[in-house]
């Protein structure tokens, strides 16, 4: 409905007859007549419509013939019209008379009328799919994928399926992100079938982590013959690990607060929904205060945990008496007055404003948390840095996290490494080589339900693709994942675009899987057979939809057998792939003992030589004794 003001016209909400007869003939000519100003929607237009100015040209002969004929009646002029069909057509000019143009005109619209309410009224039929269209994938559905001119710059997930690491395919309609979420039970060969094969691989660079560190044993003479850095954060023995301070990556205030939230979601062992965030937050002001202090004060030396549990230690504070003054009160006050607009000030000063008796109860609070950094052997592994985590993309490097498959008391180290990890990997990407690092960085995060909550990293996984960094995240159910990031733990897995079931029974994960791989219609035959004083007998054909693993038949998972599921390809139900077969199986401890690797070689400063090493002896003399 319109209406009328003046020289303006306003228009209701509702459609008007105009808006539909605009719409059929939009419809009917597939234009949107909007967009006529592009190029390629105009030649898309003269496409679709030379088969109709065909027919009209036709119809414009036969108009021609039919009233040139000299038979008798109408019907004699047909019939005349028709015998001589070929010679008609064979005429190559149309008539220019009025009548013939209409037509001709009538005709080619006619034909178009037909075939758009034929079209349109016609029912749509997916025979065989009525009820699914689910089905296994072969080698064709998989071919697109794999990198066949560089076998060894592919992931590797079955015998027969893998995916390159190109991060741009030569087509678009194959790109992927290289994230892999890997589900098993134990024993179902998640460290065997798929983490070893693919550091087999020696494509990029490796973060591995490593419960109790037997896959750095058995595949460190691998990676470290083939030229291979390789670094080790041990938190089973710290004898065995190199050195790590988060001090050593803080540039600006912002890494300050990334190593704070490391930090407190690390150490946090129960995520208590209810607890008054009024604590964690007065935490997050002293942590920040102090190591702002450290970073602007420090020397380098003393840039490390260690300097900040003495200062805690420092801080006595007296319920009694708030004017009482501290020996870090003291140093604050100094910083203070040389530059009181500098950050850990700032913090300091709002962390000051807790009374005695609240800053005492969040004084042991922080003692609780920070308890397992007073440890000696925690003090000295995080007092200087020698993983260079920053370097990662540039050479090729190997870093294993080896922990603890049994506790989780020093896991916050490993937290802590990859929250500064990504973000140090994504900065540098973006500062120094456009986006994209030179070397792919792949982080195969074995039992990811031990590293505990990595801050932001439903964000991260999502943003980690375009810079060469990928993620693979094995779990031994989905439940693992969904304790830990809660509601986040679906955006988590839906950033993974490749998901690989090695076996397993928990029944949320059996579910989930079953529901992705989707239904397939099946062809199902009923009989029935009555008995009595009537007796009779029928047969019943139809179709109905099915699971194609229902979550039974995948508990039933053969041991060899896995699925594979790539987004927008049909799943694959293959076989695990056969360690023994790769090329490189030699090199591994699992052929030959003798290739079992020390890591003490890489940690110690003394020279340990193998029986097959080389080196070469200088003859330095008689020495004599001062």
């Amino acid at each position: 409905m319109s209406t009328k003001s003046g020289n303006k016209t306003k228009t209701s909400g509702k459609t008007t007859t105009f808006d539909k007869v605009s719409k059929e003939v939009n419809d009917l000519f597939h234009l949107d007549i909007s967009r006529l100003k592009d190029p390629k929607v105009r030649k898309k237009l003269f496409l679709r419509s030379i088969p109709y100015v065909i027919f009209g040209y036709v119809g414009n002969l036969l108009s021609h013939s039919y009233y040139e004929s000299t038979a008798a009646g109408k019907m004699g002029r047909f019939m005349d019209t028709l015998s001589s069909l070929g010679e008609v057509i064979s005429h190559p000019y149309p008539s220019f008379r009025i009548r013939d143009i209409f037509i001709g005109i009538l005709t080619g619209v006619g034909i178009r009328l037909i075939v758009y309410f034929k079209g349109k009224n016609a029912k749509k039929y997916r025979k065989g799919r009525e009820y699914g269209s689910a089905e296994l994938g072969g080698e064709k559905d998989i071919e697109p994928f794999i990198n066949r001119k560089d076998p060894d710059n592919n992931l590797i997930f079955t015998q027969t399926e893998m995916m390159s690491l190109e991060g741009r395919m030569p087509s678009p309609l194959y790109n992927r992100n290289k994230n892999v979420l890997v589900i098993g039970g134990s024993g179902s060969g998640k460290t065997r079938y798929y983490a070893k094969p693919n550091l087999m691989q020696l494509n990029c660079s490796f973060v591995f982590t490593d419960p109790k560190g037997q896959v750095l044993e058995e595949t460190g003479y691998l990676l470290k013959s083939h030229g291979y850095r390789i670094k080790v954060l041990n938190t089973v023995d710290f004898s065995k690990s190199m050195k790590y301070n988060p001090f050593s990556y803080i540039k600006k205030e912002t890494d300050i607060m990334k190593v704070v939230d490391a930090l407190i979601e690390g150490t946090t062992v129960v995520k208590a929904t209810s607890q008054d965030p009024f604590w964690l937050d007065a935490e997050r002001l002293l942590y920040n205060a102090l190591i702002g202090y450290i970073i602007k004060v420090g020397l380098e030396s003393e840039k490390n945990f260690s300097t900040m549990l003495d200062m805690i230690n420092a801080m006595e504070i007296r319920e009694d008496n708030d004017k009482f003054k501290n020996a870090v009160d003291f140093m604050f006050e100094e910083l203070q007055a040389k530059d009181p607009n500098c950050y850990a000030v700032r913090q300091w000063v709002k962390f000051k404003q807790a009374a005695g008796k609240t800053a005492r109860s969040i004084m042991i609070t922080v003692g609780a948390r920070l308890a397992r950094f007073d440890i000696q052997e925690v003090r000295d592994v995080m007092e200087e840095d020698e993983l260079h985590l920053d370097e990662l993309g540039e050479e090729k490097t190997a870093l294993f996290i080896i922990t603890s498959d049994t506790t989780k008391t020093f896991n916050f180290m490993a937290t802590m490494l990859y929250t500064q990890l990504f973000n140090l990997l994504c900065e540098k990407a973006d500062r120094e080589y456009g986006g994209r690092l030179p070397v792919h960085v792949h982080c195969i995060m074995d039992e990811f339900a031990n590293l505990g909550r990595i801050p932001d990293w439903e964000i991260l996984i999502s943003t980690i693709r375009s810079r060469e960094i990928s993620a693979s995240i094995i779990l031994q159910s989905l439940a693992q994942i969904k304790s830990i990031y809660d509601k986040q733990a679906d955006i988590i897995t839906d950033n993974c675009d490749t998901m690989l079931f090695l076996g397993g029974k928990g029944r949320d994960t059996l579910k989930e899987i079953s529901e992705l791989l989707g239904k397939e219609t099946i062809d199902i035959f009923n009989t029935s057979d009555t008995r009595g004083n009537n007796p009779s007998y029928g047969m019943n054909y139809q179709k109905i939809g099915r699971e194609l693993f229902t979550p039974d038949e995948l508990a039933r998972l053969p041991g060899d057998k896995c699925i594979l599921h790539i987004k927008g390809v049909k799943p694959f139900c293959s076989y695990k792939y056969d360690i023994t077969k790769h090329k490189r199986y030699k090199y591994l401890a699992d052929a030959d003992p003798v290739n079992k690797f020390d890591v003490s070689k890489e940690i110690s400063t003394k020279a340990v030589l193998r029986s097959d090493d080389e080196c070469d002896s200088y003859d330095l003399g008689e020495i004599e004794d001062d």
